[in-house]
């Protein structure tokens, strides 16, 4: 079935959002599983070329085809061709998720093609939009909300997230020659594009990731200051996302920033044990940040 299909390529990829998909009711996990799919198809495509390098010809090309199959899900009479595109199509009748966020998914991924430096946090914002933020304006719309609030609490949990998975993955990044940490910071700190790729961990580097893992707690703040209380219940599976990346970022600090080394993740249990504290939290009415860790 389609929905099998989405729902094995979330599982696969061991992703942290799969463990706030449980908490949904099926029809809402389905639309997800189908939004997530659609993101990581479309995400892959920056990789298309493999070890011989990139192909930015057909890497455009693809993209155009998942505008295509995007505009698709939005017309009536038509009828998407991927099997993923298929079950986006049911999930964007479904509920009412933004085509401006499904097109801004497409355009983050094209940013990768265009551009692979950025000199300012400023000139990266722009495209955590749309790499994580628009993902989180496309999910509240299946989570369910009433206050408006809650799409600049996705916005801002989009940038805190993206700015997560970029110190994360900083040197692998760099050795597929993309580098997200501004290039304006690297000067400040000392560290060059070459330290990054070839790994090296230094003093600077420790407090160049402090400064960058400095700012994405500051987006997290950002985002609860605009959580809206009132959507706890609904927005429960966001908060287990954030939890979950927020508690990935304080591993990575207790870590030294020591990502060179293997990719850090947040143990499953671990995961689990956020899950249901963001549900207990939520019954409560209230975000999981004000029930003790």
């Amino acid at each position: 079935m389609i929905t099998d299909l989405a729902a094995r390529l979330t599982r696969r990829s061991g992703s942290n959002f799969y463990y706030a998909f449980l908490t949904l009711p099926r029809p809402r996990r389905e639309a997800l599983y189908a939004v997530y799919a659609f993101c990581r198809t479309v995400d892959d495509i920056a990789d298309l070329g493999g070890a011989g390098g990139a192909d930015p010809p057909a890497q455009r090309r693809e993209l155009r085809r998942w505008r295509e199959e995007v505009a698709r899900c939005y017309d009536a009479r038509a009828i998407p061709e991927h099997p993923i595109a298929v079950r986006l199509q049911a999930a964007v009748r479904a509920y009412t998720i933004p085509r401006a966020a499904l097109e801004a998914i497409v355009d983050g991924v094209e940013m990768d093609l265009d551009r692979v430096t950025y000199e300012t946090a400023d000139d990266l914002y722009p495209y955590c939009y749309r790499v994580a933020s628009a993902v989180g304006l496309a999910c509240i719309e299946i989570f369910g909300y009433t206050d408006p609030r809650a799409r600049q609490y996705a916005v801002d949990l989009g940038t805190a997230l993206q700015l997560t998975n970029i110190i994360r993955d900083v040197g692998a990044d760099a050795r597929a020659g993309r580098v997200y940490v501004p290039q304006a910071d690297l000067r400040a700190f000392g560290v060059t594009v070459d330290d990054l790729k070839a790994g090296r961990y230094t003093e600077q580097f420790v407090r160049l990731m402090t400064h960058q893992a400095a700012r994405a707690r500051r987006f997290y703040r950002f985002a609860w200051e605009s959580f809206p209380t009132v959507d706890a219940r609904t927005l429960v599976a966001a908060e287990i996302m954030a939890r979950i990346y927020l508690a990935l970022l304080g591993e990575i600090e207790a870590r030294r920033f020591r990502v060179f080394d293997e990719r850090i993740t947040v143990p499953v249990a671990r995961k689990l044990a956020i899950a249901l504290r963001c549900w207990i939290a939520a019954r409560l009415g209230r975000p999981a940040q004000m029930v003790a860790a």
